[in-house]
């Protein structure tokens, strides 16, 4: 593949430009070819409709090839989560049965143990450098010529196209299921995010997770360029806005708080930048202040999921809030599905064609799919009197003490209040008596290490009802989080 010289901006000549890396240019000819060559050569390979292909890899252009590649033909590519260890990859590539592995030469020492039964030997491929395993090839040996013929395919629009892993706190992941006809719709629906025509957009989220992949096809679907980076790491990415200028920006509250750190510690001029949106996770209403105090913009919540990405656009003030996106169907119900009133408690439900058509099973099976096409996200909400929708915690991560209802997040928002307080948890133990007991950790800000814990919690009482105050309360070097950022809770509950 061949390599384009860059030049100091993305703001010029970008109509034809699809992303940048820190070393070449990618336009949309080069992607169109790219993909045909390697959907001729996997089809060659004996590649169906409907067959798995595993891809491992961080944020590389080849990612994005394989991808498209994949919808090209008609197969499912299932994105397998960096972080996993082999102990982890093992079990879901089992139950995948992938036809092809397509990952990265470094990633490759995870999978190198797992059987042939499992990833068969004739069908590894490497991008990015060589492995010592003769079972393994280089993923050029995939691309065959076009002769100028471009390939005609018609797959299914409505047949699975990408299996993308849950976070999985708790048992097995779970594959969730969109279709091209989903992915396309999902798109579309982050236009509601501001993404248009006239952004230049930073992409560091992994393309392996739906806010990476949602994002790419986003920017896409509006021909908005962008510039990809293999890996979250701050110092590159505000020197890559400065330099290209870029307008757009989306990622989790642990990346944006290492943004801020960073540009406190060497500025750099970024004031490019018009819209920061943060999700994933709750992000604490002090992180969005002092952001936007120090970048002169404001930072946006955003509720998204795996599933359902698409129906509410990012909050227009500090806060785990959300608005709902134009013409959206969205319903806060009770655990009978019947709707809540307004400023009263609900589960978030979502309808529409961006919703995941199911989980995976197997070849053909998908299961819980959509009950009358309403997603049941297990997000519990309240809506307030201008319509946005308030964030209150998860409906099995509820903490309920004597019957009364502790939201988790509530709880973790004071604490975090707190000056001596960088980040902080809050979990239900279980107990004979109540029901639950709250229990919450806290990592200390730097330089409060001899901070009184009562202190904390006299501060806690003074903002929170007294049945939702911790009753223990622990310091932890940090506050524990799962490959997507969240708090693992069950691992917090194991510690208590």
């Amino acid at each position: 593949m061949t390599s384009v010289t860059l030049d100091n901006s993305l703001a010029t000549d970008q109509e034809n430009i699809v992303f940048k890396t820190d070393k070449e240019i990618w336009t949309y000819e080069r992607l169109a070819s790219e993909v045909d060559r390697l959907a001729r050569g996997l089809a060659r390979h004996g590649l169906r409709k409907g067959d798995r292909v595993a891809l491992h890899m961080a944020n590389l252009p080849e990612l994005i090839v394989a991808y498209h590649a994949c919808f090209r033909i008609g197969a499912i590519a299932a994105p397998l989560n960096i972080r996993f260890k082999t102990a982890e990859l093992r079990p879901l590539l089992q139950r995948l049965r992938p036809a092809f592995y397509v990952g990265q030469a470094s990633l490759y020492g995870q999978v190198a143990s797992i059987e042939s039964s499992i990833v068969p030997s004739n069908r590894r491929f490497v991008v990015g450098g060589s492995v010592n395993d003769p079972r393994v090839q280089p993923w050029t040996r995939l691309f065959a010529e076009t002769n100028g013929q471009p390939m005609r395919r018609a797959p299914d629009v409505d047949a699975p196209a990408v299996l993308l892993t849950t976070s999985g706190t708790t048992g097995q992941p779970k594959f969730v299921v969109h279709t091209l006809a989903t992915l396309s719709k999902t798109a579309e629906s982050l236009g509601h995010w501001g993404l248009d025509s006239n952004q230049i957009a930073a992409l560091f989220c992994p393309m392996v997770h739906g806010s990476g992949l949602f994002t790419m096809l986003a920017c896409i679907r509006f021909g908005v360029p962008f510039v990809l980076f293999e890996r979250f790491e701050p110092d590159p990415i505000l020197d890559a806005i400065e330099r290209h200028r870029c307008t757009w920006i989306a990622g989790l509250p642990f990346m944006f708080a290492a943004l801020l750190h960073q540009q406190r510690s060497r500025p750099r001029n970024v004031d490019s930048l018009r819209t920061c949106l943060v999700g994933g996770d709750v992000c604490p209403p002090q992180l969005q202040d002092q952001f936007s105090s120090f970048f002169g913009i404001p930072l946006g919540s955003i509720w998204a999921a795996t599933e359902a990405c698409g129906s509410l656009t990012y909050g227009l003030q500090p806060g785990p809030v959300s608005r709902i996106a134009p013409g959206a169907q969205v319903r806060l119900v009770d655990d009978n599905q019947v709707p809540v009133p307004r400023g009263e408690v609900g589960e978030l439900v979502v309808r529409g064609p961006h919703v995941t058509i199911g989980y995976w099973a197997g070849p053909g099976q998908i299961k819980d799919a959509p009950r009358e096409g309403w997603f049941h996200t297990g997000d519990l909400m309240r809506q307030d009197e201008k319509g946005d929708l308030w964030f209150v915690g998860r409906k099995k991560q509820l903490i309920i003490r004597g019957g009364s209802n502790i939201s988790p997040v509530e709880v973790e928002r004071v604490l975090m209040a707190h000056p001596a307080v960088h980040d902080a948890a809050a979990v239900g133990v279980p107990d004979p008596d109540l029901g639950q007991r709250v229990a919450g950790f806290v990592q200390l800000a730097d330089g409060a290490q001899s901070v009184d814990l009562n202190e904390i919690l006299a501060f806690a009482s003074e903002r929170l009802a007294d049945y939702k105050v911790p009753e223990a309360l622990e310091i932890v070097d940090k506050i524990p989080r799962n490959a997507l950022g969240k708090i693992d809770r069950q691992l917090l509950l194991a510690m208590v």
